[in-house]
């Protein structure tokens, strides 16, 4: 079995789907990184910025990370299939 062809809008989607996932996943982190950092400082206003840093971070990677993980997997798919036309595509031992 040779894979010559990819939807590169359908393989975009699932990659902007995994990658929001994934920034979800690293918005959390950062989010309770920057909230311990807000509550361990002498500074009410820290705490604030800490605080919104969290949010900041829980709202904006995954919609920064699943944009750019469709835009840049679509075009990879697109290439993909340039380069495919050319070499044969790839082959897949199926059992």
């Amino acid at each position: 079995m040779v894979i010559k062809r990819v939807g590169p809008v359908s393989v975009g989607k699932v990659a902007g789907t995994l990658y929001a996932a994934m920034g979800l996943l690293f918005g959390a982190i950062i989010s309770l990184i920057a909230m311990a950092g807000g509550m361990s400082s002498d500074s009410s206003g820290a705490g604030m910025f800490g605080a919104l840093m969290g949010v900041g971070a829980i709202v904006i990677l995954p919609i920064l990370y699943g944009a750019l993980g469709f835009v840049f997997t679509t075009i990879a798919a697109a290439l993909y299939n340039l380069v495919a036309g050319w070499v044969g595509g790839v082959e897949l031992d199926l059992q």
